[in-house]
């Protein structure tokens, strides 16, 4: 059984059948960047380029701008070290995601600092 010209067109621009296809412009660049690359360009701790820095920090970002596990950062909150930034939401509720304020967090360093 001989195959027909179009399936051998089509074999010839798309390749081997069930072999994932080459990313092209964009993708390619993005894909073929390292993860490294990616993480620190692609974070939710970046705010608008160009704006502004970001004001709020979630958990995670904040325990990586003070160098510190999130852990720590969730007891420095439990001591009362840290207020938490509570957003209040439209039915009474309010955001249970933990966010913090930069200014806070830049007190806190400028407390921790050695003095000579």
């Amino acid at each position: 059984m001989s195959e027909s010209p179009r399936l051998a067109a089509a074999q010839a621009r798309f390749g081997k059948p069930g072999r994932p296809r080459k990313a092209v412009g964009a993708a390619a660049s993005s894909a073929s960047a390292p993860p490294s690359a990616l993480s620190a360009t692609h974070t939710h701790a970046t705010a608008v380029p160009g704006v502004c820095p970001p004001r709020l920090f979630d958990l995670d970002a904040s325990a990586a701008y003070l160098a510190v596990s999130p852990w720590t950062v969730r007891d420095l909150i439990a001591a009362g070290i840290l207020a938490r930034v509570r957003i209040p939401l439209p039915n009474g509720g309010e955001l249970r995601k933990v966010l913090l304020d930069r200014e806070d967090l830049d007190r806190l360093v400028a407390a921790w600092k050695e003095r000579p």
